[in-house]
């Protein structure tokens, strides 16, 4: 089986999505599953110094990687297009990722022109938040180019059973199933030192460390975090806030305008993108893990913040009741006291706090690790081409 992965960009900068591209690639490697990536070489504000429209060998998959222009806040590819026109066909199925991308539309258009299935994952930017900041552009977006693709899908990936009620009230004609993001269980098994961490950042040695990892953005409810830990920073003056994430699109200096706001920047460490052995030590170093969203598919890093055995205070906009089912983490509405309170009760009882933290370890191991989630998303694609090939054996 061959299967084209479609995304706009997958540079670090853009977070858990390109990340959770290659990690669903590599998985379906070992279900002995053909996986090629195509993209774009944008990385956020600039491009990605890399070879140019020729494939790249990696770890269980190839990429091959596109020029763009970029047209205000939208990007385009004319030799990605090309392309796509041109070897769509030496595919048995696509799957593009992320909506409200041009690069994404050439590849929708010749699936249809060729009669090629495809799957469509929106990691999250068909919630209702999602679709409102600056609705009006993705409104005219949604109408004139994506409600069609969709439609015409062979399927909708949602990461979350939320995500899927969400999606539903959108009437749209092609079925979704659901399956979430994974981990590899290997890198969480033995986590770093965090002298590490703390070489790096030693204003945080000796703190009490609550950790923000995610993209400095809107939807991420910097907003909401600055007079939560404004609140807790008071009864716990060893409290020290992480995060960690990089800025893609200029908004730093909005988010930390919120701690200044609250007088509490001084007891804030704004690391920029942690990666590697840095970000499992910085995991090792925290005490809490902290997630106060107004809008996700389903997080990559609130996984980890449990595969680490933290206790983690997250929104419901995180689409994870599953983890509060479990009582496996602090499932919170999108509000500041609430944020707040979660926060305290972890600080005020790190007994129960580790208890949460080994039962969120336990529970992301039994049901995320990407082996599992391969095998799941082999299942949908061997389901799409057998209905596919017995259509085509009914209509000849």
């Amino acid at each position: 089986m061959r299967i084209l992965f479609v995304i706009p960009a997958i540079g670090d900068v853009y977070g858990g999505p390109s990340k959770t591209v290659i990690d669903l690639a590599q998985a379906l490697n070992h279900q002995e599953v053909t996986v090629d990536i195509v993209t774009t070489n944008a990385n956020g504000s600039s491009s990605l110094d890399i070879s140019l429209q020729k494939w790249l060998n990696k770890p269980g998959y190839r990429i091959q990687y596109f020029p763009y222009l970029s047209i205000r806040d939208y990007k385009w590819s004319t030799s990605f297009a090309n392309w796509l026109f041109r070897h769509v066909r030496d595919y048995d199925l696509v799957h593009s990722n992320a909506i409200f991308s041009l690069p994404n539309a050439p590849a929708h258009w010749a699936c249809q022109r060729y009669g090629i299935p495809y799957i469509m994952t929106p990691h999250g930017m068909l919630e209702p938040w999602a679709l409102s900041y600056k609705g009006w552009k993705k409104k005219l977006y949604y109408s004139l180019l994506e409600r069609p693709a969709l439609n015409r899908a062979s399927a909708i990936q949602t990461l979350a059973s939320a995500e899927a009620s969400h999606i539903q009230n959108l009437l749209l004609k092609s079925p979704m199933v659901v399956i979430p993001n994974g981990i590899h269980q290997q890198d969480f098994a033995n986590l770093p030192d965090p002298n590490f961490f703390y070489q790096s950042f030693p204003s945080t040695r000796g703190k009490t460390i609550l950790l923000f990892l995610g993209r400095i953005d809107p939807k991420k409810g910097l907003d909401l975090l600055a007079p939560a830990f404004a609140q807790i920073r008071s009864q716990f003056p060893s409290a020290h806030l992480v995060i960690a994430g990089p800025d893609n699109i200029g908004f730093l200096p909005t988010a930390q305008s919120y701690f200044a706001k609250e007088k509490c920047f001084d007891d804030v460490t704004f690391t920029g993108m942690l990666t590697g052995n840095l970000k499992l030590s910085a995991l090792a170093a925290a005490s809490v893990y902290v997630a106060p969203s107004y809008s996700e598919g389903f997080s990559v890093s609130v996984l980890e913040g449990m595969a680490s055995g933290l206790p983690c205070v997250i929104t419901t906009a995180c689409n994870f009741p599953e983890a509060a089912q479990a009582e496996a983490a602090h499932v919170v509405e999108i509000e500041v006291l609430a944020i707040a309170k979660a926060l305290r009760y972890c600080l005020h009882d790190p007994e129960a706090a580790q208890a949460i933290g080994k039962r969120a370890r336990q529970f992301v191991f039994q049901h995320y690790s990407w082996e599992n989630i391969g095998q799941q998303m082999l299942t949908v694609y061997q389901d799409i081409l057998l209905s596919r090939s017995k259509l085509v054996s009914t209509l000849n």
